[in-house]
C-alpha cells in the first residue's frame, strides 16, 4: 500500500512540475542563436535576415514572448531540421507572446524559429521563452558555416511569387528558398546571411542612399542601424565561417547606370580585406556575379586578378547557369526557388572544391 501511494505521489508531483509554466530569459545560454544578434542583460535583438534560434525541452508547451518594430515572418520548424518549407510561418508584430509548440503529453522537443524577412521589415527583441517543463541544452553551432554576403538575391527577394510580373510583399519573401540556404543544408553547414535588397559595391539601386555600400552596411550588428555604437567585429561570436561567398553589384548597374571601376574595385577590395581581417588572410572567398551584366563580370573578375590576397575566387552565373526568365522567376524578375536551386547546383561544387567538403548524394 505504501509503496502504490509512493507512486502515486512521484507521478502527482511530476504532473504538477509539467503544469507550471517558466520564463526563461532570452540570453540563457542553454538556447543557441544563429546571426548577428545583440544580447543585453535579458534581451536577444536581431534584425538580419536568416537569424534563427533553436530550442530543446523537456515538457508539452513552448512559447516566446517578442516584440517587433515592424512586421516580420519567420519559419518555424519542429523536431526536424530546418528546410525549404516550414511546418508554420509566424508574424510578428509589436509585443506579443507567440505559442510555438503544445501538446498533451509532455515529450522531449526541438524548436527552431527562422527569420525570413529582411532588416527593412522591423527588428525582433526576443525577451522571454515560456516553458512548460525543462529547457535542455540546445544543439550547438554545427562544424560547418558559411557567411553569404549579398542583396535582394539572398534575401529571397519574391523567392515565393510564381511570375515576375507580381511585385514585392513582406509575405513572398524568404531567405529559406535562397541559394544560400539551399548549399548550407547541402553541406549540412551552419550560415550567416549579410543581406540586404538594392545594395551594392559602389552604387546601390537606382543610387539610393549615397555613400553608404554593403563594404558599408556589412560591418553593422544591425541591418539598419549604421551608428558607431553598433559595430560588429568577428571576435563578439563563435560563428566562424570556412568560406565566404559573395553576391552583388547587379544593384551597381541598375537603371542603366554603373559606378566607374576604380570606384568599383576600390569598395569591394575593402569588403575583401575586411572579410580577410575578421577570418585570416588564408580564409576562401568566392566573388560570384549574377548573370546577364558583361560589364560587371568583367569589373569582379579584374578585381578577383588585382586583389593581391590568397583565397580569393572567381564564380560568375553564366547564361544557362542561372534562371531561365520564363519559369524560374518570381516577384519583380527575381530568382524563384527554382531558379535559386539552379544557382545552388552551380556553386555546390566549386565550394566543395575549395573546401574539401565532399559532395552528397542528395537532392537538393
Amino acid at each position: 500500500m505504501k509503496k502504490h501511494l509512493l507512486i502515486l505521489i512521484l507521478a502527482l508531483s511530476t504532473l504538477s512540475a509539467f503544469a507550471q509554466i517558466t520564463g526563461i530569459h532570452a540570453t540563457d545560454a542553454r538556447l543557441c542563436f544563429h546571426g548577428r544578434v545583440l544580447r543585453t542583460a535579458s534581451d536577444v535583438t536581431a534584425d538580419w535576415t536568416g537569424v534563427y534560434v533553436h530550442a530543446h525541452f523537456l515538457g508539452n508547451y513552448l512559447a516566446v514572448r517578442l516584440s517587433d518594430t515592424g512586421k516580420n515572418y519567420y519559419n518555424l520548424y519542429i523536431d526536424r531540421e530546418m528546410t525549404a518549407e516550414p511546418d508554420r510561418i509566424i508574424c510578428t508584430t509589436g509585443d506579443t507572446t507567440v505559442v510555438l509548440f503544445t501538446a498533451r503529453r509532455p515529450k522531449e522537443h526541438t524548436v527552431t524559429l527562422y527569420k525570413r524577412t529582411e532588416g527593412e521589415q522591423g527588428r525582433t527583441t526576443f525577451h522571454e521563452f515560456l516553458v512548460q517543463g525543462e529547457l535542455l541544452e540546445a544543439q550547438p553551432y554545427k562544424v560547418r558555416q558559411i557567411e553569404f554576403i549579398g542583396d535582394s538575391y539572398t534575401c529571397g527577394y519574391g523567392a515565393e511569387n510564381s511570375t515576375q510580373h507580381d511585385h514585392f510583399t513582406p509575405q513572398t519573401e524568404t531567405s529559406a528558398k535562397t541559394y544560400a540556404a539551399i548549399i548550407a543544408r547541402y553541406f549540412d553547414a551552419d550560415y550567416r546571411l549579410i543581406a540586404h535588397s538594392g545594395m551594392g559595391i559602389a552604387r546601390n539601386y537606382n543610387s539610393k542612399f549615397p555613400d553608404w555600400y554593403m563594404p558599408d552596411r556589412y560591418e553593422q550588428i544591425f541591418d539598419m542601424d549604421s551608428t558607431a555604437a553598433m559595430r560588429w567585429t568577428a571576435d563578439t561570436t563563435i560563428f566562424r565561417p570556412q568560406i565566404t561567398v559573395i553576391l552583388l553589384g547587379g544593384n551597381d548597374f541598375s537603371t542603366g547606370r554603373q559606378p566607374e571601376y576604380d570606384a568599383f574595385a576600390h569598395n569591394y577590395q575593402r569588403l575583401l580585406q575586411t572579410i580577410k581581417t575578421n577570418y585570416g588572410t588564408s580564409h576562401p572567398v568566392v566573388c560570384c556575379v549574377k548573370k546577364g551584366v558583361p560589364t560587371l563580370t568583367e569589373y569582379v573578375r579584374q578585381v578577383v586578378e588585382q586583389c593581391h590576397l590568397p583565397e580569393v575566387y572567381f564564380c560568375p552565373f553564366y547564361d544557362g547557369l542561372f534562371h531561365d526568365d520564363e519559369r524560374n522567376l518570381g516577384a519583380d524578375w527575381h530568382p524563384n526557388y527554382e531558379g535559386h536551386r539552379k544557382a545552388a547546383h552551380v556553386l555546390i561544387p566549386y565550394i566543395s572544391t575549395i573546401t574539401g567538403w565532399e559532395l552528397q548524394d542528395k537532392k537538393l
